[in-house]
């Protein structure tokens, strides 16, 4: 079937405002004083995935809700200028955004403005299903209204993937789009015992593969019912900011997926981008381009 997107990318546009932090938590003070300041940005998890996916050469095309606002403006402006198709569906209610807390170390705290949807939201069918019918795979933000676009992508016969972010594990929320993609990331961070979660995923899904990325440790990789560990990447620079490197991770990943690598060497290219968009500023939305995600994995398969 000729296609001409290769990553179809739902939900997740929004903003960000970044605000640096002496230390997480914050300690309690009447006031702070803050460098580098308070910026705010476009880029949020689905705004992520498509820069990244964009940047390593896959025709990408996202779809969400924006609101007519300056929030919606910015997230425009993100996608022209990376040259990325965006196909923005009316929101009333505004243009998702959050607060992202970012301490020394590059750790984060992040705080949704959860008044910016609402239980109604969805993304429209007519619409939704002439890009799918157009896409090789498609790339589902846990938003709730992707949730209800699962069954449409699937009729369409695209490959899905998702994020699980820090799921527990438990919480029923997340099992709708665990269980009906083919392709599942989820962070250990809040996970117990990740390889009984990641199995528990295959068993009671559709997931071929399933990877937990566990930050500083790597990755692991259940595939084939093996389940693998995935050494980190060295950034190539100082870590300034871990905003943005589980899409890195996913983004990168997706592209070696879909050129017919094998799960290990995909967890591979995921670890290099993962690492490098660690060296990225909070300030910024930047995806690691193709030359240098192919070099440095060559250099990490050859011992280099």
């Amino acid at each position: 079937m000729s296609t001409e997107i290769d990553v179809l990318v739902l939900g997740g546009a929004g903003v960000d405002t970044i605000v640096h932090v002496p230390e997480l938590p914050v300690p309690l003070a009447d006031s702070h004083m803050i460098r580098p300041g308070i910026v705010t940005r476009a880029g949020q998890s689905g705004d992520f995935v498509a820069v990244g996916t964009s940047a390593l050469g896959l025709r990408t095309h996202h779809l969400d809700l924006l609101g007519d606002d300056p929030e919606g403006d910015l997230v425009r402006a993100l996608h022209r200028d990376r040259g990325i198709a965006l196909t923005a569906v009316h929101q009333p209610l505004g243009t998702k955004r959050a607060v992202n807390l970012v301490g020394p170390d590059g750790r984060r705290l992040s705080l949704y403005d959860a008044t910016r949807s609402a239980e109604t939201d969805r993304l429209p069918e007519a619409t939704l299903r002439e890009l799918a019918a157009a896409s090789r795979h498609a790339h589902v933000v846990i938003t709730q209204p992707c949730g209800h676009a699962l069954p449409a992508l699937r009729e369409a016969g695209v490959t899905v993937s998702t994020d699980l972010h820090d799921w527990d594990g438990s919480n029923p929320y997340h099992e709708t789009f665990a269980h009906q993609a083919d392709l599942v990331f989820l962070s250990s961070a809040a996970l117990a015992d990740p390889e009984r979660t990641m199995r528990r995923i295959t068993e009671r899904g559709r997931a071929q593969v399933v990877v937990a990325t566990a930050g500083a440790d790597g990755a692991y990789l259940l595939a084939d019912g093996e389940l693998t560990h995935v050494s980190a990447a060295t950034p190539p620079a100082p870590v300034v900011d871990s905003n943005g490197a589980g899409d890195a991770f996913a983004a990168a990943f997706l592209y070696a997926w879909l050129n017919g690598e094998p799960p290990r060497r995909c967890a591979l290219y995921g670890t290099v981008a993962g690492a490098y968009a660690c060296t990225v500023p909070s300030t910024r939305a930047d995806g690691i381009g193709r030359a240098e995600l192919r070099a440095r994995v060559t250099g990490l398969v050859s011992g280099g």
